[in-house]
């Protein structure tokens, strides 16, 4: 018995999960998610699938979040016509989240087409569109945790809780030829901390063939906090921000994020613990999935009193642009929560171009920043940023909070992997960047496992798994090159700071004169540049 496993996104980088499994005739995917982080490797969203997704049979889906489901709207606009099988709350979820996102996809296109128009470049068309996402959803089949499902012959899925958001899981697979007993197969999807709000621990099975598992945190290790100690830090940094007289403001994941600190900020608020203020949830996306957690407040785990985060006084839930703008008059005293959690997209931009400059002010992260993206910009400490294409200065109070993160660290991953041995071929490391993927394979090491039973898949590298044998593998030629894949940020990133710096020379020069000057010497860098390009490509074909 053969199975074929290939990794066509989360492989050396943390986003764009989507894996490959094909046995016999069969093909289908677990995940298939957006890539985020910076341009180069967001490009890949636009390229064509490495796949053809007419082929697909169907498609299981550990959780609701973009960078796991955010391309499924685009895999069927490709052909792709099978089921999609989730957790309940997770196609709940999904309603919302996968129209947004192709709005967000046509309002960001709109914008870069405007640009595109007047410098005279070629028009772009968005990976998909609203309707697009809309059309998806007709097939997406729900399914219930420990329930074993068929979704094509000789194979079998379970879905076990992953603690990680609402209706999150790990995916078990069993695949069989009916000649010998079926190859075990797990994909950890993201894995839960064991302190979290809503949720109960991570659970899976153990005694597997394979386990593709996450590595987000494998190289940190994030304080112990119990659920009171983290309303604790929320809370001083809370009180620090509005005594300042400034907003807050919070760019917040629309899903989980936002539900788990409109809970603490309402019970704290109601408790006399922090300064009432007015919470701003200013995200269509954030209102509608509050509003799925509210129709799945059974399943949520040890939960006081959860109405705090539906009906309380405090919280004013925005759902038209000029309401949206009305916000931006307020000048202090409010917390401002806004989508996207990295500050790439969406409304936060907009509070983040009015807010940051001040210094009464503060920005408060609460969760993982991909390389590339404004929020890692920020809070890397960048002096100035360019949002919308204007220029701006950081001068605001910037404040990050960690233990709100959906995400295992190092040591509640170690011990997630040895509960799932013994672990007969391979354990796959994936989701996540490079120092973390290799501080946890040492970690792994250190407790036991065997080096060649860790392997830390490259994109679009394809394996043969078998039973009870190390895989065979095989390296197409990547889409992008995997040392683009595993930089932290690209040359668009450096282009930004390069202008940035730019403009802050040529504002320190005391006369115009020596702006020209420097102006000049660039220029005539560049022509040298242009002049020697020829020459260089001329060389290296004599050369080879």
């Amino acid at each position: 018995m053969t199975v074929r496993l290939s990794f066509h996104g989360a492989a050396s980088t943390v986003t764009g999960s989507c894996f490959l499994v094909e046995h016999g005739n069969t093909r289908f995917l677990v995940d298939c998610g957006m890539f985020q982080g910076n341009k180069t490797v967001r490009e890949l969203n636009y390229r064509p699938f490495p796949f053809v997704p007419e082929e697909l049979a169907f498609v299981l889906l550990t959780h609701a979040h973009i960078d796991h489901s955010g391309l499924l709207p685009k895999l069927t606009k490709k052909g792709f016509s099978g089921p999609v099988h989730a957790t309940a709350a997770t196609c709940d979820l999904l309603g919302f989240m996968l129209p947004d996102s192709g709005h967000i996809q046509e309002s960001e296109v709109e914008h870069l087409n405007k640009r595109n128009r007047r410098r005279g470049r070629p028009l772009v068309e968005p990976v998909y569109t609203r309707a697009d996402a809309e059309a998806m959803l007709r097939q997406l089949v729900p399914c219930d945790y420990g329930s074993w499902l068929e979704p094509a012959p000789e194979i079998r899925a379970r879905f076990w809780n992953a603690g990680h958001i609402l209706g999150s899981a790990s995916i078990e697979l069993e695949i069989g030829d009916g000649r010998e007993r079926p190859l075990r197969l797990l994909f950890s999807g993201d894995i839960g901390p064991d302190e979290k709000a809503f949720h109960d621990r991570p659970a899976a099975p153990s005694g597997l063939d394979y386990v593709v598992m996450e590595s987000t945190y494998g190289d940190r290790e994030r304080e112990d906090r119990t659920i009171e100690q983290r309303r604790e830090h929320l809370r001083r940094e809370v009180t620090e921000a509005l005594a300042r007289g400034g907003n807050l403001v919070i760019p917040a994941f629309a899903v989980e994020r936002t539900q788990e600190l409109l809970y603490a900020l309402t019970w704290l608020m109601h408790r006399g613990r922090i300064p009432k203020a007015p919470i701003f949830i200013d995200s269509p996306l954030a209102t509608h999935v509050t509003r799925v957690f509210a129709a799945h407040r059974d399943e949520l785990h040890e939960v006081e009193d959860p109405d705090l985060m539906f009906e309380s006084p405090f919280l004013r839930f925005t759902e038209t642009v000029e309401e949206s703008r009305a916000i931006n008059r307020i000048t202090g005293g409010a917390i401002i929560m806004a989508a996207s959690g990295m500050c790439d997209a969406g409304r936060i931009r907009h509070h983040l171009r009015h807010n940051l400059w001040r210094p009464e002010c503060t920005v408060l992260f609460v969760g993982y920043q991909a390389p590339g993206t404004l929020g890692h910009l920020i809070l890397s400490g960048e002096k100035r940023v360019r949002i919308h294409g204007q220029e701006i200065a950081v001068r605001a109070r910037i404040r990050s909070i960690e233990g709100y993160s959906a995400h295992a660290d190092r040591s509640e991953l170690l011990a997630w992997a040895e509960a799932r041995r013994p672990i007969g071929a391979t354990l796959f490391l994936d989701h996540g960047e490079e120092p973390a993927l290799h501080a946890l394979r040492d970690a792994l090491l250190a407790r036991g496992l065997p080096a060649e039973r860790i392997v830390i898949p490259e994109l679009d590298e394809r394996f043969t798994l078998e039973l009870a044998a190390p895989p065979g593998h095989s390296r197409p030629a990547p889409r992008i090159p995997h040392h683009l894949v595993r930089a932290r940020e690209d040359w668009h990133n450096a282009y930004a700071r390069l202008l940035l710096d730019l403009g802050q020379r040529l504002q320190a020069l005391p006369s115009d004169r020596g702006r020209l000057a420097l102006l000049e010497r660039l220029r005539a860098a560049l022509d040298e540049r242009a002049a020697r390009e020829p020459r260089e490509a001329a060389r290296g074909k004599d050369e080879a």
